[in-house]
C-alpha cells in the first residue's frame, strides 16, 4: 500500500557510514573464530588485538552523529496522512 503525499520529498543520505577500524576488527574476529575460543587463546591473537588497539587509540573521534529526522517529519505529517 503506497501513500502519496503532495510536496513530500526525501533526500538521500550524503555520506555512507565510515568504518575506520573495521578491517582490524574483522581480523580480530576471524582470529577468534579460527582459534575456537576467545578467552583461552589470547596469545595467538595478540597481533590482531594490538593492531585494533593501536587503530582505536590513534584514530580521531568523529564530530558526532546526527540522528535522522524521519520521526519528526512523520509526526508532523501524521495529521495529513490520517
Amino acid at each position: 500500500m503506497a501513500i502519496h503525499i503532495k510536496k513530500l520529498k526525501v533526500r538521500p543520505r550524503k555520506n555512507a557510514a565510515n568504518n575506520i577500524c573495521g578491517s582490524q576488527l574483522a581480523t580480530l574476529l576471524a582470529c577468534w573464530a579460527a582459534s575456537g575460543d576467545l578467552h583461552s587463546n589470547t596469545k595467538s591473537c595478540a597481533d590482531a588485538t594490538a593492531a585494533l588497539f593501536t587503530c582505536m587509540r590513534t584514530t580521531p573521534m568523529s564530530k558526532g552523529f546526527q540522528k535522522p529526522a524521519i520521526n519528526y517529519h512523520l509526526g508532523r505529517l501524521g495529521k495529513t496522512i490520517q
